[in-house]
């Protein structure tokens, strides 16, 4: 459809609509009322058995074997409204849901439901598929392949059956030798796949059911209750008077959108409709237009909290909680929508862009605005616990008064925003655009923030659990739902509350329907990618590839990062980024940390897991199947590829930070204090801007070619401070392995001691090495600090020897691949200990006074006559 309409005018609303449904929840809606209820029915009842399932009386309204097994319970629902809602051609009817889907979607629904339904048979067999279940589970698989093609798009399915077609025709003469396996039979393949928990219904399902569905309806009623509206007005409101002002509240409102939107392309058209039109009109070309809103709303998936699914697998795939996943994803999300802000203001002023509306405010005041408003919210969030730690000591009955004083604080804030009238959407072609004034329509929708602050304490504060943090959140929004129309017209004296409370329930229902929707796609995503994730664990496929991997990249860590990257772009163009992150990740990330072990560089599993993510999202931007950007155009009017490619260009910060914090953690926040923590933040946000304008080409000024390479330079310096000052100072000396265990008994607390061991591959006897990196924590000897990290060694012959790690140890599992027991001992080759170095931030003292000549210069240039602004 969007191809149809390229170069001949945006689409209308409906038709914007037509394509969010069709790539985001389905395109198919029954004329027939009896059907459209019955598939609206389906879909609540599945968003209220995900609710009950997060709640805290889960055991109790739900019986165990529906608990025990939940996946199952939500593939069927996902699979059977996967043949409901999605036609499987172009040609399929849109209007009636046809037989054959009635039959597949119900089928379906049932083989989901097989291990729920044969349990005690299948745990009497041991978990092992007999031949009634090889056939079931194989039509269920080619029922989830077909759910997932229409869903998704063909590549996902594609890829599937490749993977599936590799565990049974693995030991054939065309299969490269160098992946080859002998193969597995349909009985093991299918047990395998669909009756354990290593395939379909594996740890990436696990997480959708428990985390992923609870954020997705989340979103989807805080968009129903009007928050989405008001966030994007509060941002033109601030934003949009300025230079090149729309695109800049672009950014800002699709960051707001995007914490509560897991779609980059529902983002795009949501916020787009409004901002690209406005983008046109000061001066933006329908394609930069439509870039803008590309970068912003795809970047809406690396925002912490929600990430889309990501960064609910990453605490299952990496093993630490969810909130260090959020805080080490916080800053490079941050610095990357700052820099977006940036480019846009950049073009603006290259362009001599016009301001809109009539009113004038000053950019210092905007930003100190902002930035009070952002640095209230966040100590609001935080300081919440103290009033609530006290009335908790106060009384046995804490749960009810903290809910009756989030009540009144939210009735108090709804008689608040009753003062004024409800916020519209704005027609961004009006002839005369007037802006939103903050300071008139902030009461508005203060209440929204409300469910925000809640998800927030139980998440970060409290740190329950992301199910049962979502569903307390959610909960708030069936009330604020419920009764935000009847209570508004309470205060204004209105009247005709009945109608009002049929109009909240009506908002609830189609917000609930809305959630399950959204939702059909990530559930199929999820199972589907258990198949790739299964066939890597079954046929041990992952280590032949990090083999491969290895070779093509000579062992250079760099390259093998951007193979990593391209492999995250090529795969990305046809599957979700969810899907694109559960395959990349699975077969990728323990390779990176492997061979940079085997470099010496002790990279943190997190940080590759956000490498793979970032990389995976930059797929919904790139040509030639960027989703966001053909969706971008279909509301500007313009063309998609070039939309695409301007997008990419200013997606550049997102491209290149995964390789920054590949190397220097400490954007991470990974083992930072307070102090470094801000100090970071600070220089790596010059940097970013700094990155930007010597990529735009524009600082002060136009910059010449030299001033632009200088600017890469300084952000190259700020990024990385430490490349230049361990080449000043290494950070560690090199100490005889003999001299190991003195070494430990030397190092005080907070030094770090690493060690490179080498010895026999376990599978393949070929001789290899890996980095272990010992951060010392509180006072020992030597021997006792061996202890605890529970290595055993032996000096023999001139050689440290290592014995294998008692299980549990720290380094157990960094050194299960050697060989302990061959012919050919295990020893340690290299040992090196903390070094007295200068610290690194002194490297920023040369950088920002290359950036200040920079300035200076372009300044002097500023004054000549002629000289472009």
């Amino acid at each position: 459809m969007v191809d149809d309409k390229q170069g001949k005018g945006p689409l209308s609303e409906a038709e914007l609509q037509e394509l969010v449904a069709s790539s985001d929840a389905g395109g198919r809606n029954p004329s027939s009322a009896g059907v459209a209820t019955m598939l609206a029915v389906v879909a609540v009842v599945w968003s209220v058995f995900q609710v009950l399932l997060a709640s805290p009386v889960s055991n109790y309204v739900l019986p165990g074997d529906v608990i025990n097994n939940s996946r199952q319970i939500h593939l069927a629902f996902a699979v059977f409204l996967a043949f409901m809602a999605y036609p499987a051609l172009k040609s399929s009817p849109r209007t009636y849901v046809p037989i054959q889907d009635w039959v597949m979607g119900i089928v379906g629904a049932i083989i989901a439901l097989y291990g729920y339904i044969v349990y005690d048979k299948i745990v009497s067999n041991g978990g092992l598929a007999d031949d009634t279940d090889k056939w079931v589970a194989l039509i269920g698989l080619i029922l989830l392949f077909e759910g997932a093609r229409r869903a998704l798009g063909p590549a996902m399915a594609i890829i599937a059956t490749i993977f599936l077609g590799y565990v049974f025709f693995g030991a054939s003469p065309w299969v490269p030798e160098v992946i080859r396996w002998k193969g597995a039979s349909l009985q093991k393949a299918m047990s395998h796949m669909w009756i354990t928990s290593e395939g379909v219904f594996g740890i990436a399902l696990g997480v959708s059911t428990k985390f992923v569905f609870l954020f997705v309806l989340f979103g989807a009623l805080l968009e129903k209750a009007g928050a989405g509206n008001y966030f994007i007005k509060m941002a033109f409101g601030a934003l949009g008077h300025l230079r090149g002002g729309p695109a800049k509240a672009a950014v800002v409102g699709s960051a707001a959108t995007g914490l509560i939107s897991g779609s980059s392309i529902a983002n795009v058209v949501t916020t787009g409709t409004f901002t690209i039109p406005l983008m046109k009109r000061v001066g933006f070309s329908s394609e930069k237009g439509g870039a803008v809103e590309v970068a912003s709303s795809v970047n809406g998936q690396i925002m912490p909290p929600v990430m889309g699914a990501a960064a609910f697998l990453m605490v299952e795939y990496v093993g630490i909680s969810y909130v260090e996943v959020i805080t080490h994803a916080f800053l490079p999300a941050a610095i990357s929508y700052i820099a977006l802000v940036y480019i846009v203001h950049l073009e603006a002023v290259k362009n001599n862009m016009p301001t809109l509306g009539n009113r004038v405010v000053s950019m210092g005041k905007t930003i100190g605005g902002m930035a009070v408003f952002f640095v209230g919210f966040a100590a609001l969030c935080y300081g919440v616990q103290y009033p609530v730690k006290w009335v908790v000591s106060m009384t046995d009955n804490s749960g009810i008064i903290l809910s009756a004083l989030i009540v009144l604080a939210y009735v108090a804030l709804l008689w608040l925003a009753s003062k004024g009238p409800d916020l519209e959407p704005d027609d961004p072609n009006a002839e005369e655009v007037e802006l939103p004034v903050v300071g008139e329509i902030y009461k508005s929708g203060l209440y929204y923030l409300l469910p925000i602050i809640v998800l927030v304490y139980f998440l970060m504060i409290e740190q329950k659990s992301p199910g049962l943090s979502a569903f307390w959140a959610t909960t708030l929004l069936f009330v604020i739902l419920l009764t935000q129309r009847p209570l508004k017209a309470m205060f204004r004296g209105a009247g005709e509350m009945g109608e009002h409370l049929k109009e909240g329930a009506f908002d609830l229902w189609q917000g609930l329907i809305d959630g399950a929707r959204n939702m059909i796609g990530i559930g199929l995503a999820t199972a589907t990618a258990g198949v790739i994730v299964g066939t890597v664990t079954l046929t041990g496929v992952g280590q032949v590839m990090a083999d491969l991997v290895e070779f093509l990249s000579g062992g250079n860590l760099i390259l093998m990062l951007i193979m990593v990257g391209l492999l995250s772009l090529i795969l990305g163009m046809g599957l979700p980024t969810t899907a694109n992150y559960i395959v990349v990740s699975s077969l990728m990330a323990g390779v990176v940390v492997e061979l940079g072990a085997q470099s010496g560089l002790i990279v943190p599993l997190i940080a590759v897991h956000l490498f793979v993510f970032y990389f995976g999202i930059m797929a919904d931007v790139t040509p030639p199947v960027g989703l966001a950007s053909f969706a971008a155009a279909a509301v500007s009017g313009g063309d998609a590829i070039k939309t695409g490619f301007i997008a990419f260009f200013y997606s550049l910060r997102t491209v290149a930070l995964p390789f920054v914090f590949i190397f220097n953690t400490d954007l991470l926040l990974i083992d930072v204090t307070w102090t470094q923590g801000i100090l970071v933040a600070i220089s790596a946000t010059i940097a970013i801007l700094v990155f930007t304008a010597g990529t735009m080409n524009y600082f002060l000024v136009k910059n010449r070619i030299y001033e632009s390479v200088a600017l890469i330079l300084v952000a190259f310096l700020l990024f990385r401070p430490d490349y230049v000052m361990d080449r000043i100072q290494p950070p560690f000396k090199i100490i005889e392995p003999t001299a190991f265990e003195q070494t430990l008994d030397a190092a005080k607390p907070g030094d770090e001691v690493r060690v490179i061991v080498s010895g026999p591959d376990f599978d393949t006897g070929e001789m290899v090495e890996t980095a272990l990196s010992m951060s010392i924590d509180g006072e020992g000897t030597g021997a006792e600090r061996l202890d605890t990290f529970g290595l055993m060694i032996m000096e023999e012959d001139g050689a440290v020897k290592l014995d294998e790690p008692m299980f549990g140890t720290p380094f157990a599992d960094n050194l299960q691949g050697f060989d302990f027991y061959g012919d050919t001992p295990v020893t340690l080759v290299t040992v090196k200990a903390s070094a007295n170095q200068m610290p690194k931030e002194l490297i920023f003292i040369p950088a920002l006074l290359l950036l200040a000549l920079i300035a200076m210069l372009q300044r002097g240039r500023m004054s000549k006559e002629g000289e472009p602004a």
